[in-house]
């Protein structure tokens, strides 16, 4: 499981940063698209992503800088004979943006598009692979963050114990791993579950909209192994633009990622106004960096444009490498 960003900057792009998009790639190619601000596919094609291997977009809340992007994408993909269904999750009104599009620009796709409202989430089982529950925020307009949690959690067989049992690697191992039974040359039967070692910890990624309270995430973080939050300023230009924006600073964000015990803890959609590079008397994306680690002990990332982080399956993020 990877998560690569599509774009990281707040409100209008820069020009090292798009708007807002992340796409949270699955084992075995497939993926989901979170938030898909203006010029999204356009960085899609700096990527190996496909958007026939697209399975959902969820849409965390209907600011232009997070949905403005949503009916190129889709035109795009159709233009590309895209024909398997497509799930878009999101806030009330989502499914009117794009039909009113649509009917407006005499759009016509060659796949269907499955509406889901966030709020009818609880309960369903929109994609095989990952389960999806929501958790509202406080926006200017409502707000939404994702919880994605890893399905069908692989077990592996007891070798050690197999091997005792005088089962020597070969075809019985695989009928038991899938939780099979088997019945040996010595008449001895044997069950899977009786050979499988516990399944490790599901991967839990939450991935949150705009929101100046990250304390409503208490609940979604629980037991998460990462956070994607939004850290649009720090709190000195925070407290010079007021309460309106509603968006958060670094120290918020940093200081409830290490009440609730977040192990990693990734900061995106930041203002323009913080350069890549420190010059001096500027802001700078280092401030928001240093503000956060001096409220945050865990493993934390300053997202970039087209980054990559794996998750591996032992729940440990790290950067990758890309030639």
């Amino acid at each position: 499981m990877e998560l690569q960003f599509l774009g990281t900057s707040s409100g209008t792009p820069s020009k090292t940063r798009n708007v807002a998009g992340l796409a949270l790639r699955l084992d075995g190619g497939s993926w989901v698209l979170v938030d898909c601000g203006e010029g999204t596919q356009h960085r899609i094609l700096h990527t190996t992503l496909s958007l026939h291997a697209l399975q959902a977009i969820c849409i965390t809340h209907l600011h232009g800088d997070h949905c403005y992007g949503l009916p190129g994408l889709l035109a795009s993909a159709g233009m590309g004979n895209r024909v398997e269904p497509l799930l878009l999750v999101g806030p009330a009104g989502l499914r009117a943006y794009v039909q009113g599009v649509m009917a407006t620009t005499a759009l016509r796709l060659p796949y269907e598009l499955r509406f889901v409202d966030v709020t009818q989430l609880a309960g369903s089982a929109p994609l095989p692979a990952l389960e999806i529950a929501a958790a509202p925020l406080s926006h200017r307009v409502p707000s939404w963050a994702y919880r994605f949690t890893e399905r069908g959690v692989e077990r592996r067989l007891d070798g050690a114990r197999l091997a005792a049992a005088g089962v020597p690697p070969g075809p019985h191992w695989g009928q038991l791993q899938q939780g099979g039974t088997v019945t040996l040359a010595d008449g001895r039967v044997l069950h899977g579950a009786d050979y499988l070692l516990p399944a490790r910890r599901a991967r839990v990624v939450v991935v949150a909209g705009d929101n100046d309270r990250p304390e409503l995430l208490r609940d979604a973080v629980r037991d998460a192994h990462v956070l994607v939050h939004e850290a649009t300023y720090t709190q000195a230009v925070l407290d010079k633009v007021g309460s309106g924006p509603q968006h958060s600073c670094a120290r918020m964000v940093a200081q409830f990622a290490a009440a609730a015990g977040v192990p990693q803890l990734v900061l995106t959609h930041f203002s323009p106004r913080y350069l890549d590079v420190a010059r001096p008397g500027l802001p700078a994306i280092a401030d928001i960096e240093a503000e956060a680690r001096g409220h945050y002990g865990g493993t934390l990332f300053m997202a970039a444009d087209l980054a990559r982080y794996q998750l591996d399956r032992q729940g440990t993020l790290a950067p990758v490498v890309q030639a």
